[in-house]
């Protein structure tokens, strides 16, 4: 008689949020990493410029840099600006194996207008790849960790691959950063064919100058993609 009294214990128990489900933010519990009142606070919708998401007035549809230099992306979205709270959560991921904010960060990306559009849209969700230095360091790409959680059937992991490490580019400026990671990405051979034609959707997590990403969709487009679009959590406000 008591081993189903057990068994209903065991579940309730597991089904009880941890300690990981307190708020990182206000540590409401329960919660999911960043509670309701916290996401309404710190990650309310912002206009953003269509082709890089910096923050813009509203009734601007792009920034003067995208005027005068469009950038290779079809459209670029992004959840929040990079700080508080959100560099902290994206850095507990990135540099402590936290791998379930993922889900928290992907959750947020969803929440944002027009991400779920594009997410339907694309037909292969592309991680930006990390080189197979930082690879094995870090042990996993935290951009393919979100994209599984945004659309695992789309989520293509071995088509776009980073060929070049590059050490990091803070402290460099616009034009630093372009030369600095050009040539570091390239399709894997035997699946270039799997871009010809298709909407694709870059992920990230951090977007600073746009370099890494635009890099890597010149690459894409020059393979034959349809439409290459780009989907990061945070973006660095310019100065």
């Amino acid at each position: 008689m008591f081993r189903p009294l057990a068994a209903r214990m065991t579940r309730w128990l597991a089904a009880l949020p941890g300690p990981a489900a307190a708020c990182r933010v206000c540590a409401a519990w329960p919660a999911s990493s960043f509670c309701e009142d916290c996401l309404r606070r710190f990650a309310r919708p912002v206009h953003r410029c269509a082709s890089c998401a910096i923050a813009l007035p509203a009734g601007l549809p792009r920034c003067g840099a995208c005027v005068r230099q469009p950038p290779p992306l079809d459209a670029c979205l992004a959840a929040v600006d990079y700080g508080f709270p959100w560099d902290r959560g994206i850095a507990a991921l990135k540099f402590r194996g936290e791998a379930g904010l993922a889900r928290a960060l992907a959750e947020l990306l969803r929440r944002m207008p027009g991400a779920a559009t594009a997410i339907e849209d694309a037909e292969l969700l592309l991680p930006l790849p990390l080189s197979p230095l930082r690879l094995r360091e870090r042990g996993f790409n935290q951009s393919a960790l979100i994209a599984r959680r945004l659309a695992p059937s789309k989520c293509d992991t071995a088509t776009l691959l980073r060929i070049r490490h590059t050490a990091a580019l803070s402290g460099m400026d616009r034009q630093a950063r372009r030369s600095h990671v050009r040539g570091a990405f390239a399709l894997e051979p035997a699946r270039a064919a799997r871009v010809r034609g298709r909407r694709l959707l870059l992920v990230d997590d951090v977007m600073t100058s746009g370099a890494t990403l635009h890099e890597a969709a010149r690459v894409l487009r020059a393979a034959g993609a349809a439409s290459v679009s780009a989907l990061v959590v945070a973006r660095t406000p310019r100065p």
